[in-house]
C-alpha cells in the first residue's frame, strides 16, 4: 500500500468519510454468489470503528447514486483497510452492480461507520454468537478482534447454513478454533447432500433443544446474534425458553427500532404546528422552503439538493450534515453521536426545523 509502508502509525490521521472516498484493492469469491470487497483510503489514513459496525456505500449506478449499507467484516485491530462481505440475492440491485463494476482500482464513496452492534457495548467474559447467511459477517468482525487482541475470550460461536459449501469464513473459522483456546465451533446445515464434500457436523435447523448442548452454560454468556429475521426471532425465543436474560440478547438489524434520541413526541409536534419556514442549502447556494413538520431531507429533496440518505429512519447515520444556523428538533435511532451534535452535526432524515435554518448542504 503506497505510503503506508514509509509511515508510522502514529503518524497517520483516521479516514474521514467526507472528504476521503474508498479505493477498492481487492476483490475476493467466498462463495459463488457471495464476494468481500478490500478498501483503503490514502496511503496515510487509518480505520478507526468498532467491531461490528457498518458502512453506507454511495454505488455510482447508470440511473443515479444509490446508497446500501453493508456491516463490515473486517477488524479495527487491523486498521488499514476495511472489508465487506455481501451476497448477492437474485433481487438485488446495488450488490449485483458491486460484483459487476467494482474492481481493484475502483472507488466509491463511503459514510459511516455507525451501529450498536458490537461487543465494545456489551463487554463480558464469556460470549455466544449465533449468525445465519451472511449474518456471520458482524461476528466475524468481532471474532477477528478478539483472535487478535483478546485470544483467550470465551466464545461459542454457532453458524447456520444452507450447504456446508455455503458456510462462509469455514477454513478461516476452523483455523481461529486451533489458535484460539476457548473458542467453540459449531457448524449447522440444512442439505448435507450438496456438493461433493462429505459432511459429518450438525443437520438440521437450530432449534430450542440444540441450543443449550453447545452452551450449557448459555444463561451466563452476552449473546449476540444476526441473520434473516425469522431467524433472530426463533434464536430469541429459544433463549426466553430457557431462561435467559434477554437483556444480554442483543441482535443486528438496519430496520430494527432502537431506543429514539433526542426530540420528545412533544417536540416533534412542535415543529408541525410551525408555519413555513425558510431552509438555506450553504453548499448548493440554494434557498428553499420547509412545510410544516417536514424534515431537512424532504425539504431538500423539494428544492432539488441531495443529500445522501440509506435508511431514512436515524439508524444509518448516511445524512448526517452541519447546521450552520437556526433550531431544528431531532429524534433518531442512534445514527448520530453525542459529540456529533454537540458540535452542530444533524441527521436529516429525521430533523425538523423550528426557526429558519442554514444547513451545509
Amino acid at each position: 500500500m503506497d505510503g503506508v509502508l514509509d509511515t508510522q502509525p502514529d503518524e497517520m490521521k483516521p479516514w474521514i468519510d467526507h472528504l476521503q472516498p474508498l479505493e477498492v484493492i481487492s476483490v475476493t469469491d467466498e462463495t459463488p454468489d457471495v464476494k468481500t470487497f478490500t478498501f483503503r483510503a490514502d496511503g496515510h489514513t487509518w480505520f478507526r470503528y468498532k467491531p461490528g459496525q457498518f458502512i453506507t456505500l454511495e454505488l455510482p449506478t447508470a440511473d443515479g447514486p444509490l446508497m446500501r449499507t453493508y456491516t463490515l467484516s473486517s477488524s479495527p485491530s487491523r486498521p488499514f483497510s476495511v472489508a465487506v462481505t455481501v451476497k448477492a440475492q437474485p433481487t438485488s440491485i446495488g450488490t449485483r452492480w458491486m460484483f459487476d463494476n467494482l474492481r481493484p482500482g475502483s472507488r466509491v464513496r463511503a459514510f459511516g461507520p455507525a451501529g450498536h452492534f458490537t461487543h465494545f457495548a456489551h463487554p463480558a467474559s464469556r460470549y455466544l454468537f449465533l449468525s445465519a447467511g451472511s449474518g456471520v459477517t458482524p461476528m466475524m468482525s468481532m471474532l477477528r478482534w478478539f483472535s487478535d487482541c483478546a485470544p483467550q475470550t470465551d466464545i461459542t460461536f454457532v453458524h447456520c447454513a444452507r450447504t456446508p459449501q455455503d458456510i462462509l469464513f469455514r477454513e478461516e473459522l476452523e483455523l481461529l478454533a486451533t489458535r484460539m483456546p476457548n473458542l467453540s465451533l459449531h457448524f449447522i446445515v440444512k442439505d448435507r447432500t450438496a456438493g461433493r464434500k462429505v459432511w459429518s457436523g450438525h443437520v438440521g435447523m437450530l432449534d430450542m433443544a440444540r441450543i443449550p448442548l453447545m452452551a450449557p452454560d448459555l444463561r451466563e454468556r452476552e449473546a449476540f446474534c444476526c441473520g434473516p429475521e425469522p431467524f433472530m426471532q426463533a434464536m430469541q425465543d429459544a433463549l426466553k425458553a430457557h431462561g435467559f436474560d434477554l437483556h444480554h440478547y442483543h441482535q443486528e438489524s438496519f430496520g430494527l427500532a432502537l431506543p429514539e434520541g433526542g426530540a420528545t413526541p412533544e417536540d416533534i409536534e412542535m415543529a408541525a404546528d410551525q408555519d413555513v419556514l425558510p431552509i438555506r442549502f450553504s453548499l448548493s447556494g440554494v434557498d428553499g422552503e420547509c412545510a410544516p413538520g417536514q424534515t431537512v431531507l424532504q425539504a431538500a429533496r423539494s428544492a432539488g439538493v441531495r443529500i445522501g440518505a440509506a435508511c431514512e429512519s436515524g439508524i444509518c447515520g448516511t445524512c448526517k450534515v452541519m447546521k450552520l444556523s437556526g433550531e431544528v428538533v431531532m429524534s433518531h435511532n442512534g445514527g448520530i453521536l453525542d459529540e456529533e451534535i454537540e458540535e452542530g452535526y444533524i441527521l436529516a432524515c429525521c430533523s425538523r426545523p423550528t426557526t429558519p435554518v442554514d444547513v451545509e448542504a
